[in-house]
């Protein structure tokens, strides 16, 4: 079982959080997320992957960037249910 994930990541932020879920103008979702780590040399990814995979409660090991590797919008991978990932988006404040 797999879930996904699109997200907006900020590195070199001032905490590593979830700031909420922004609604784009083509109705998708995406998660925010603010990282301290730079975009360099994949840190920013490994943070990303380190916060929601403890928000997400799943193992870091289960996670793995689909798409982004260098963009500030990347789409996650999970080894998990989507419907528990969408029940822990839908939770998110709406930015």
């Amino acid at each position: 079982m797999s879930a996904t994930l699109a997200c907006k990541v900020t590195p070199k932020s001032g905490k590593d959080q979830v700031t909420g879920r922004l609604i784009n103008d083509d109705g998708s979702t995406e998660v925010c997320v603010r990282v301290t780590a730079p975009p360099d040399k994949g840190k920013a990814n490994k943070a990303v992957i380190k916060l929601l995979s403890k928000e997400l409660g799943v193992p870091k090991s289960s996670v793995d960037v689909v798409r982004g590797d260098t963009s500030h919008h990347k789409l996650l991978s999970f080894d998990c249910d989507q419907q528990h990932v969408d029940d822990w988006v839908a939770a998110l404040p709406q930015l």
